[in-house]
This record gives structure tokens, sequence and C-alpha cells, in this order.
């Protein structure tokens, strides 16, 4: 349980957070004063800090005057003292956003990548996206390519415009008329059915399945390595499934201005595994504010991670700005908002 704050309390630890957030810099009760404009006194706004500290809501650099928001801090502005819902975003930014995720072809994976990217311009943090699940992903067709003597090429075409491709290692050369007859007779059993309904029936779908000479070989393979088959990873530089933009122009932020701070984040844009788990958590949630200490993950404990879910029928997934803790959270929370419905609006 948290102490209740007075309203000159909340008015001057909402002063602190914005002029910390702008300047970086550890806010003295002189500048806090100024900028309330309500005639206090620096050594009543000192004094009031002095509570606030008491509180845990601020912290005293022991090089400094001045005082430094902490995570409970943030987590008292963002549920409390921002305004909410936050102001839209400016129609320039809403241009440039709709501009990037419309520019080339709406497949989910280059939508996802783009969505990343503009986060991270606009925001100055790091923009991330994960793929959907493709467990309940409706396969809409699939193509089966002779790639080479021993191998195939399975092409899956799902709904939403996810596309897979999966090799499919076969014991000899395959005639090219059973390749084609197989192809068939997956199309007519399992077109519009999930990919997890697929791994959980193929064998009964494909038992009394009748086919041309020599195509019984790759309806047996199809059976007994339906679970492989499909189960198709997520998109993305590997099987995490996540999206980053560049980190180069968070690194330029002065909470990573040391050599050790900045390997820290980099460090963290390489933990795909971590940052995936911390996204997997926000599924089925709206928008969702996770500061420092509040991760279950004491590798994010210097972060905050701003996400909001996304959707396209079955497919449904998140994406968010991660930043330090020290950030603009009204606009970012703006940002994140509305990249979310349109991403959404878009896969539509």
């Amino acid at each position: 349980m948290t102490t209740p704050l007075t309203d000159r309390e909340r008015q001057v630890l909402g002063a602190v957070i914005e002029t910390y957030v702008q300047t970086a810099e550890p806010a003295a009760s002189r500048t806090i004063a100024k900028r309330l404009g309500l005639g206090l006194s620096p050594a009543t706004i000192r004094n009031t800090m002095s509570d606030l500290e008491e509180k845990g809501y601020l912290y005293h650099p022991h090089t400094s005057a001045g005082r430094i928001p902490t995570d409970l801090a943030y987590r008292a502005y963002v549920d409390s003292l921002m305004r909410l819902p936050p102001a839209p975003v400016s129609p320039s930014e809403a241009s440039q956003i709709r501009e990037e995720l419309t520019s080339e072809r709406t497949a989910v994976d280059q939508i996802l990548y783009r969505a990343a990217q503009v986060l991270g311009l606009l925001t100055r943090e790091l923009g991330m996206a994960v793929s959907p699940s493709l467990d309940e992903a409706v396969l809409e067709r699939l193509e089966l390519l002779q790639i080479s003597a021993d191998r195939l090429l399975l092409v899956l075409t799902l709904k939403s415009g996810v596309v897979r491709t999966i090799f499919v290692e076969v014991p000899s050369y395959m005639a090219a008329e059973a390749v084609v007859q197989v192809a068939i007779v997956l199309n007519e059993r399992l077109a519009g059915l999930t990919l997890r309904e697929i791994r959980g029936t193929l064998s009964d779908r494909l038992r009394d399945a009748t086919s041309a000479p020599g195509s019984s070989e790759l309806i047996n393979i199809f059976i007994q390595e339906a679970e492989e088959l499909f189960d198709v990873p997520a998109a993305g530089p590997d099987a995490s499934g996540v999206v980053l933009s560049s980190a180069q122009l968070l690194a330029g932020q002065p909470e990573f201005a040391t050599a050790e701070r900045l390997q820290g984040l980099m460090a963290m844009t390489e933990r795909r595994d971590v940052l995936r788990q911390a996204l997997a958590e926000r599924l089925g949630e709206g928008l969702t504010i996770t500061i420092g200490s509040e991760h279950h993950d004491p590798k994010l404990s210097s972060f905050t991670l701003v996400t909001s879910p996304y959707r396209s029928g079955p497919l449904a997934g998140v994406i968010g700005v991660l930043g330090p803790t020290r950030m603009p959270y009204d606009k970012i929370v703006a940002l994140v908002d509305h990249t979310s419905r349109l991403v959404s609006e878009l896969l539509q």
C-alpha cells in the first residue's frame, strides 16, 4: 500500500517528472517553483519534495541538489497524473505512420516490420513488434514444389496474408505427377482448417485418401511429420518472431552515455527470447505499461515497456516501445495505441 498524496504533492510530483523527462537532469526546487507558477516558494517546494522522497516517489542523488523520480513515481504519473486518454497524435505523425505502413505490400510481416521502425523513429526509443501466434491461422492453400531429388518445398498460404515455407525431406525422387496429386489431396482435405486443427487431425483426414501411383509414400510422410510440418514458426530475424527497430536513436539518450550502460542496451537487443516472453505476457491484454522493477525479468528492470495489441481475425500479437523509465509517457502511449489500431485496420 502506498501513502496517499496531497494535492500539492501531486502537483509537485507531476512537475518533477515532466522536468526530469525533458532535461534528464535532477529537478531542483527552484526550477519546480518556476514551472508550477503557483506562488509557492522554493523552500515550500523543497519541503514537499522531501516528503515525496520519504514516501518513496523521489530519490536524491548524492552529487546533486535535485531529485529524480522512482519507478513508483512513474507509476503514479501513469495511473493518475497523466491525462487519459492521452492527446491524439499530431496530424503529421498520423500521416507519417500511415504512409510507412502502407507504402509497400500489406503482408503481415512487412506491416509489423514497418510499425516497429516508425515507432522507433517517432519516439526515439526501441520500437518492437511480435509476430502473431499462427496456431489459429487458417490455411488458405498449399503448394508442393520439387527442389531436388530428396527435397520438396511446402508453401503454406494462410489467411491474413501470411506465407510460410517449409522443406520436406523425402527418401527418394518423387514423380512430378505424384507430387501434384498429393498437393491436390492436401488442399481438398486441409484448406479452411487452422494449423492447430491440421496437426491434431491430419492422420484421420488422410487415412483413406486415394492418390496417384507412387504418392502414398509422400502421404505417409505428411501423416508422420504433421507436428513438425504444420507447427509454423513466427516470422522475424530468428525463431523468436520479435522485430526491432534500430537501437541507434535510443542509444543516443543520456541513460546510455556510459560504455557499461550502452553495452547493457546492446545485450538486451540481442536477447530476443527475453523480449518475446515479455511481449507474450501481454497477449490478450489492452494497452499495457510496465515500469522498471515491475518487470518479472530483472534484465528489464532499467526499462519501461509500453505495448498495445493488434488483431486480425484469429491472429493476434502486440507492438510497442522499449526505453528507459524516463520517457514522455503521454506521447508514447498515444503513438503506440494509434499504431496498433492502424495495424489492426490494415490487417483486416
